[in-house]
């Protein structure tokens, strides 16, 4: 599609995400007997985008939307990056499209070796003031994405953006984000309003579902315990 602003890209290849994502269970929604996620919190929805991996379309369906948000937004950086580890796979497909470096950011830095946080770099360890795109698979309460943001800022590398293929839309992400100096905007192709709308109209959800998800954004860790599901203690 001729991309003209982010709002024409995300409400093209939103919904055709969310379809691929019910398809591939990449997104499950269970409002009446909700997920235990690693935090111990008992939440409607879960969420795996390593099964898009599984389809060469949806890989390609996600590196063209990618271009195409980097060509609404009139960007062109110098080299991609990816969060480690589901966002290395599409930040490679994007890279090899656009021909551009490819690095990735660990959530760590090594162990052993050179202790690297961030592979892909030359011997001086550094972006040298390169414009850098960050690749993120999805962006929950934004923490981890912020770390990876930080860390190339920290190499020396700009990043005015980072490219999600979801995102829950909590507020807290939003706050995470809006602390980042310098500014670094977080876009999803893929926002959570879309993802329920699809999910209603495909009959994965009734009307009663949809409800208790809407519920469920404006207090994600709240939600459960309303609902008579408390978190398991961790």
């Amino acid at each position: 599609m001729p991309a003209k602003t982010i709002d024409d890209v995300t409400s093209y290849y939103g919904p055709l995400l969310a379809k691929g994502a019910l398809l591939l269970q990449a997104i499950r929604l269970s409002p009446t007997e909700p997920f235990e996620w690693a935090s111990g919190y008992r939440m409607p929805i879960y969420n795996d985008n390593r099964r898009f991996l599984a389809r060469p379309e949806s890989r390609s369906l996600i590196s063209e939307a990618f271009e195409a948000t980097l060509e609404a937004l009139k960007f062109e950086p110098d080299g991609i990056a990816g969060t480690s580890t589901a966002g290395i796979p599409h930040a490679t497909t994007l890279a090899d499209r656009l021909a551009l470096p490819l690095s990735y950011v660990r959530s760590s830095g090594k162990d052993h070796g050179l202790h690297n946080l961030i592979e892909g770099l030359g011997e001086d360890k550094s972006y040298n003031g390169q414009q850098i795109l960050l690749i993120e698979d999805l962006i929950s309460t934004g923490g981890s994405s912020a770390k990876a943001v930080q860390a190339i800022i920290a190499a020396d590398g700009v990043v005015p953006y980072c490219l999600a293929i979801f995102s829950y839309g909590m507020p807290a992400s939003l706050a995470t984000f809006a602390a980042i100096t310098p500014n670094c905007t977080p876009i999803a192709l893929l926002d959570y309003e879309t993802m329920v709308k699809v999910a209603l109209e495909a009959g994965y959800i009734n009307e009663e579902g949809a409800a208790l998800l809407a519920e469920w954004r404006t207090d994600p860790f709240g939600w459960g315990s309303a609902h008579g599901f408390p978190p398991n203690s961790k």
